[in-house]
């Protein structure tokens, strides 16, 4: 599936060179194979695409868990449907993928391939809805989007066909409609602590917008040099589809008004976040809920006890797989050094080790992927040993991202203050011109404001005026 390249060849260091370390790890952890004759669209290999199922899993989980309801839509959406929203299509208009024939023939009515899903789903939503007891309808679809990414492509970062998680509610007020982006974030919280990653959540300025909405709210999470990563985001339509598709319902007075909407997206960002936050200079950490291997078991065989010890790995595996643990022996004919070098790259959480010795005293030896720290269990003990390292995996994993975060954020009240590898934190007084000096002066993005955070009084960094508006502004992917 790769190039040859030896096992013996050191990684890139993560601390000097991000962009090469991230590259490097993707290609000889197998996650993706960029080769395809297509650039930014990328194969997903077995064991990338496996994690992102997993990933896909979790939050297929809390969808079911707030009574959303799984749909599929049509890739294609037809150019008439498109131009229904203005404001969307000036968003969305240079980046979309036409199909304009269909064998020999000219299409009557051009379409598109999906760059999200409003403009194919609003037009059934009309037909779905028809009373106020036909609401909240709130339904989502992990499928593939299309972007004509004209900047550098990276796997999972940055592609031109997306592998994209959609959320589209519909709801009879504007209260209702914000209970849901309530709760949009209360199942964003839910996620990431099993990722064991940690975000920023900001309302973007209004020139930063999605297309169409009434406000956005981003969801950025901050890597390790500096940076920040967008992998979601949340938004408030109020009618601005809903007028233009004609998604109205029958109120109880027999009235018809027009539905409120959200959406909620993320895409296969979420695996590029967990690869560069928790990856280190031997290639991937996975926090074991999504890892497809979550132990491994390397034998160390010698001639004159092999039976023995490969008799204890198959009782140990058989035992760790009644549990639920996902667990693969490595029977390969290679040194036990090459089998450690292998699956350390790939990121599994836990690795038993089982030689003569260990045989000898009735133990097995654990090492740890995340600190590399081995223990020395007893048998007996064993499944109670790994479900606590892995537990234990999980929230030092989350403790970290945490703290990189903490450590990135820098409080600024002058512009010419702002340091490369952190994320800034000031007050803004609201308005779009000091907004422009920000981004201009630094030559970074304005995320917008932290949701759900009050703030006494400070000045605008840039024009003095007292507020309580705090902003982050960074650099980004």
């Amino acid at each position: 599936m790769k190039d040859e390249k030896s096992d013996s060849l050191a990684l890139p260091k993560k601390a000097d060179n991000l962009n090469e370390w991230y590259v490097e790890v993707v290609e000889r952890a197998e996650l993706s194979d960029k080769r395809y004759p297509i650039k930014g669209m990328n194969v997903w290999l077995p064991y990338g695409w496996n994690i992102m199922q997993r990933i896909d899993g979790l939050i297929r989980e809390e969808m079911m868990r707030t009574e959303h309801k799984e749909v599929y839509f049509p890739l294609l959406i037809p150019e008439e449907q498109f131009r229904k929203e203005a404001e969307h299509i000036t968003g969305f208009y240079g980046e979309v993928y036409w199909v304009t024939r269909a064998g020999e023939n000219e299409l009557d009515v051009p379409m598109l391939l999906r760059p999200t899903s409003e403009t194919a789903m609003y037009p059934v939503f009309s037909l779905w809805i028809r009373s106020h007891t036909d609401l909240p309808l709130k339904v989502f679809q992990i499928v593939n989007t299309f972007r004509y990414e004209t900047k550098q492509t990276r796997s999972f970062m940055r592609v031109r066909e997306i592998h994209f998680f959609e959320a589209h509610t519909c709801h009879t007020t504007f209260e209702d409609a914000e209970r849901q982006i309530a709760e949009d974030i209360e199942i964003l919280q839910n996620l990431f602590r099993k990722l064991c990653l940690h975000y920023v959540l900001c309302k973007r300025p209004d020139w930063d917008k999605f297309a169409g909405a009434h406000y956005s709210i981003g969801i950025d999470s901050v890597m390790p040099n500096g940076r920040t990563l967008q992998l979601g985001s949340i938004h408030q339509y109020k009618t601005n589809f809903s007028v233009p598709y004609n998604i109205k319902y029958e109120d109880e007075k027999g009235e018809h008004k027009f539905v409120h909407q959200t959406t909620y997206g993320m895409s296969e960002r979420l695996l590029g976040a967990v690869i560069i936050v928790h990856g280190d200079d031997r290639g991937l950490v996975l926090p074991p809920i999504i890892a497809p291997i979550q132990v491994v078991i390397v034998p160390i065989l010698k001639k004159e006890i092999r039976e023995p010890i490969i008799d204890a790995c198959r009782k140990i595996e058989s035992a760790l797989g009644a549990e639920g643990i996902r667990v693969k022996c490595d029977m390969r004919d290679l040194r036990p050094g090459n089998k450690y070098y292998y699956w350390e790259m790939r990121g599994v959480p836990l690795r038993i080790e089982i030689g003569p010795r260990d045989l000898e005293k009735n133990v097995v030896t654990l090492v740890r992927r995340d600190t590399l720290r081995r223990y020395e269990v007893l048998y007996t003990q064993l499944l109670k040993e790994v479900k606590h390292i892995m537990e234990d995996m999980a929230l030092s994993l989350l403790r970290r991202a945490e703290e990189m975060q903490k450590d990135h954020i820098q409080e600024v009240n002058d512009l010419r203050n702002v340091k490369e590898g952190k994320i800034a934190r000031m007050y803004w007084c609201g308005n779009e011109e000091c907004g422009h000096e920000i981004e201009d002066v630094t030559g970074w993005s304005i995320l917008g404001n932290p949701v759900n955070e009050k703030h006494p009084l400070g000045k605008c960094i840039v024009c003095g005026a007292e507020s309580s508006d705090v902003i982050y502004v960074s650099k980004t992917y």
